[in-house]
């Protein structure tokens, strides 16, 4: 099934298991259905567990943490992750610590959904991840699945969490598919290996994991080795794995969605100096958005963006490698399922 239907089952069967859990949010019911993610939940479970609400966000989130004390389980969606900080009080202030605030005598168990990522000219105001933000507060937890069955896994496991849980889903994974087990159980906290090899160790986030396997797929050709390890949850995180493929590659690239500067790439970069120093043959390398606002044309968008062809020639540096010809090679190829902003 594809990403959308994913993240549309896991919210369909913990909505069927526990009445407690209701879904709401700035065009939750209406036509588009927030990408067809949150298709056939008015007509299942009517309009008291599945409604629009006025574009307010800090009230919004208000409700969310209310409904939450109050014995339910709320999943707030918001379409873009950039107004998520006009409810950031109630997220930093309120939300996050609460648990700690009663003495463990209030759960906090909500789900904030956000879209992030590029397409349609989204720009600067419509394109931020911010998940290294969120992931700097105590009491948070950041999720950010890069297929189908850890959009259905974790977002089932996030609806279950007892503390809050922020969702990000970048815009073009909607359309990427595949098979997705509604058996399998994955806990919140753990990294996954995507693609074992022996060369070079690049940890991903979100979109870059794909991203990363078009790089692994076009360097194989010359029989390097990408292992790349997707973060999956950044808070917490599992460190185990990162460090575990570095040791054995004695390489290492972060390719974070989000900017290098002050960002969660930072953050790996020196785990792994710390943990893995005796072993890296060079110093880490990190990849992310250009330094500036996002910008709106496609063509500056492509340099704005980190990309498969950004990981290709880093590994090539890294390695003392002559460039690899990609003429041939069909790069930024889901963007052209994206049909618009909504």
């Amino acid at each position: 099934m594809t990403f959308r239907e994913a993240i549309n089952l896991a919210m369909i069967r913990e909505m069927e298991a526990d009445p407690s859990v209701f879904v709401f949010g700035l065009d939750v019911p209406d036509h588009k259905r927030i990408f067809g993610s949150t298709r056939n939940l008015v007509e299942k479970f009517g309009e008291k567990r599945c409604f629009g609400a006025p574009l307010s966000e800090d009230a919004l989130t208000g409700i969310t943490m209310g409904a939450a004390i109050s014995g339910l389980r709320p999943i707030l969606v918001h379409i873009r992750a950039d107004f998520m900080l006009l409810g950031m009080n109630q997220i930093i202030n309120m939300i996050s610590c609460m648990r700690y605030m009663s003495g463990g005598k209030l759960n906090m168990p909500l789900v904030i959904r956000a879209v992030i990522g590029r397409g349609w000219g989204q720009s600067a105001q419509h394109s931020k991840s911010l998940h290294n933000f969120y992931a700097h507060i105590p009491g948070l937890k950041v999720v950010m699945p890069s297929k189908p069955q850890d959009g259905y896994s974790l977002l089932r496991a996030a609806i279950r969490e007892d503390n809050p849980v922020i969702f990000l889903e970048h815009r073009w994974l909607y359309d990427v598919a595949g098979l997705v087990d509604e058996t399998l159980k994955v806990p919140l906290g753990l990294t996954r290996v995507v693609r074992p090899g022996k060369s070079v160790t690049v940890v991903t986030t979100s979109w870059m994991t794909v991203e990363a396997i078009k790089a692994a797929e076009v360097l194989a050709r010359r029989g390097i080795e990408l292992e790349i390890v997707d973060i999956r949850t950044v808070a917490p995180l599992e460190e185990a794995k990162i460090v575990d493929s570095v040791k054995k590659t004695g390489h290492c690239i972060v390719a974070d969605y989000d900017w290098v500067f002050c960002g969660f790439s930072a953050e790996i970069a020196a785990l792994v100096h710390h943990r893995c120093f005796g072993q890296l043959k060079k110093p880490v390398e990190r990849l992310g958005f250009a330094h500036v606002p996002c910008p709106t044309t496609r063509p500056l968008e492509n340099i704005y963006y980190a990309s498969a062809v950004n990981i290709i020639r880093t590994v090539e540096k890294m390695l003392g490698l002559d460039e690899t010809d990609c003429s041939k090679d069909e790069f930024f190829s889901y963007e052209k399922n994206f049909k618009g902003p909504f």
